[in-house]
C-alpha cells in the first residue's frame, strides 16, 4: 500500500480539476489577449474561475484577485512592493514579521534588511503562534507592513488573524497573510476580518502546480513585480495561465463548497492517527488539536531522528516530511520547534503528517502499523548508540523536553 501524508507540501490534483482543464491545451488554446475569435473564446471561462475565487474567499466587488504563479510570487510580491511603494521614499522603513514563516517571506525579508528595511521577527508562544499584544507593541509610525501567516505550513496551527487584523487596521498600517495553509482547509471569509493582502497557492487545495493568486482588498495599489504587459489589469505581466487558473477555479470551489462536512471527516481521521501515535511512549505532538488545521500532526518521537524515520517510512511506502517541503534538503533542526522553546536534539524528531480529503481509513490503519514498528526499531537502534555514547549535558539518551510539549 502507498500512503500519502505530506499534503501540506503538495497535493494530488483532483481528477474533476484535470477534467476541466483538458480542453485548454489542445481546444480553447487561444492567447486571452488576443482579439480574434481563438483569444476571446477563453474569456468566459476564465470570468468564471476569478468567480469562483471570489465567491470561495467571499470577497467583495470592490476587492481585486490577481493569479499568479504561486504563493512564493504573491508573498515576493506584497513584500517588495510595500518596500517600493513606501519605503524607497523614507515615509516608512519598517516591517514585521514572525520567526515560523514560510521561507518565501523570511528570505524576502532578509533580502529586504540588505536593502536597509528594519525587520521585526516576532516570537511565538509555547503553541508556536504570535499573539496579538505581541504585534502591536512592535508596531511604530515607522510601520509599513506586518505580515503573519494564516495557519502554520509545519504545525497547522491557526494565527489569530481577525485580532491582528484589527489592530492593524487601528494603526493604519497594511497586513498581510500567507494564506496557503488556510485557504481550502478551513473557512476564509474575507468580509469577516481586516486583511489587506491575502496569498494562497492552488497546489494545496488539489489544484495544480504552477498557480496561485494574491487577495487584494478595495484593489488598493500595489507596485507590478512583473513589467511587460497589460495583463491583470496591468498588475502582473504575463500570457494568462488560462489551463491552470480554470483549473484553479474549479479546485477552489470543490474544496470550500461544505467545507465544514469535509473538514470533520478528515478530522476524525487525523484524531485517530494522533490518539494511536501518543500511545508510544515520549512522543509530542505540537500544539492544541482543536487550534490546528484539521489534517495535521507534528510529532516528535524522543530517541527517534526525523531523517531516520522519514526513511523508515519512506521503505514502507508512506509520504511524510520533517516539515516545510522547501526548506527541507537541509536536514536541519526543525525551525519551529526550536522557535517554541524544544532543544536542538528534540527539535531534530520532529515529523510532520498531513492528510487530505483522499485519505482513506484503510490508509490510517497501515500508517499506525508501519509507524509503531519503525519507532521500536529505531529506538532499539538508537539505544545502543546512547550505551556507548551519553548525550551532552545528561545521561544517555536524556532529551531535554519543554514542559508545554510533554504528553
Amino acid at each position: 500500500m502507498q500512503v500519502y501524508l505530506d499534503n501540506n507540501a503538495t497535493t494530488m490534483t483532483d481528477p474533476q480539476v484535470v477534467e476541466v482543464m483538458q480542453p485548454f491545451f489542445s481546444e480553447l488554446y487561444g492567447n486571452p489577449s488576443s482579439l480574434h475569435k481563438f483569444g476571446t473564446s477563453t474569456h468566459p471561462y476564465l470570468r468564471k474561475a476569478i468567480d469562483q475565487v471570489y465567491t470561495a474567499l467571499n470577497a467583495s466587488d470592490d476587492d481585486d484577485i490577481v493569479f499568479t504563479s504561486c504563493a512564493t510570487e504573491s508573498n515576493n510580491w506584497v513584500l517588495k512592493s510595500v518596500f517600493n511603494d513606501y519605503i524607497v521614499n523614507g515615509e516608512k522603513d519598517h516591517i514585521i514579521t514572525t520567526e515560523v514563516e514560510h521561507p518565501s517571506v523570511l528570505s524576502t525579508c532578509r533580502w529586504l534588511e540588505e536593502q536597509g528595511v528594519k525587520v521585526t521577527y516576532l516570537p511565538v508562544n509555547e503553541e508556536g503562534i504570535v499573539e496579538p499584544h505581541t504585534v502591536k507593541s512592535f508596531i511604530t509610525e515607522k510601520t509599513a507592513l506586518v505580515s503573519v501567516m494564516w495557519a502554520s505550513n509545519e504545525t497547522g496551527m491557526i494565527f489569530p488573524i481577525k485580532e491582528i487584523g484589527e489592530i492593524c487596521k487601528e494603526k493604519g498600517v497594511l497586513f498581510h497573510s500567507d494564506g496557503v495553509q488556510a485557504v481550502g482547509k478551513i473557512s476564509v471569509d474575507l468580509q469577516d476580518v481586516h486583511v489587506d493582502f491575502v496569498s494562497m497557492s492552488a497546489h494545496k487545495f488539489h489544484g495544480p502546480k504552477g498557480v496561485g493568486a494574491l487577495y487584494i482588498k478595495d484593489s488598493q495599489a500595489l507596485s507590478p513585480l512583473l513589467h511587460g504587459g497589460e495583463q491583470m489589469g496591468h498588475r502582473r505581466s504575463g500570457t494568462l495561465n488560462v489551463p491552470y487558473i480554470v483549473g484553479m477555479g474549479k479546485a477552489i470551489e470543490l474544496a470550500t463548497s461544505n467545507i465544514e462536512e469535509t473538514m470533520a471527516k478528515i478530522r476524525a481521521k487525523r484524531d485517530r492517527l494522533e490518539d494511536a501515535l501518543l500511545e508510544l511512549s515520549d512522543t509530542f505532538v505540537v500544539g492544541d488539536r482543536e487550534k490546528r488545521t484539521p489534517n495535521t500532526i507534528l510529532i516528535s518521537i524522543r530517541g527517534v531522528e526525523g531523517e531516520g524515520m522519514l526513511w523508515d517510512l519512506n521503505n514502507g511506502q508512506i509520504g511524510a516530511s520533517t516539515g516545510s517541503a522547501c526548506a527541507s534538503e537541509d536536514l536541519e533542526a526543525n525551525s519551529v520547534m526550536l522557535a517554541i522553546g524544544a532543544d536542538n536534539e528534540l527539535a531534530h524528531t520532529g515529523i510532520r503528517l498531513s492528510l487530505s480529503r483522499f485519505t482513506t481509513d484503510e490508509e490510517i490503519d497501515y500508517t499506525i502499523d508501519h509507524f509503531k514498528k519503525a519507532v521500536a526499531r529505531l529506538r532499539a537502534i538508537s539505544s545502543s548508540f546512547a550505551k556507548v555514547a551519553p548525550t551532552p549535558g545528561g545521561e544517555a539518551g536524556e532529551c531535554h523536553i519543554p514542559h508545554h510539549m510533554a504528553h
